[in-house]
């Protein structure tokens, strides 16, 4: 078994990845917020009509 190149695990590719996704989603969280003027709770909210 070769661990040159792992596939799965915490590998630096995996790390920085997930971090650029979370970076993105949080961009984008506050951009909604703003645009909406209503906080995460309460677009999801409306979103499932509660």
């Amino acid at each position: 078994m070769s661990t040159q190149n792992p596939i799965w695990g915490f590998t630096d590719f995996a790390e920085t990845f997930g971090g650029r996704l979370a970076m993105m989603g949080f961009s984008l969280a506050l951009v909604t917020e703003v645009l909406t003027g209503e906080g995460i709770v309460g677009q999801v909210a409306t979103l499932l009509h509660f």
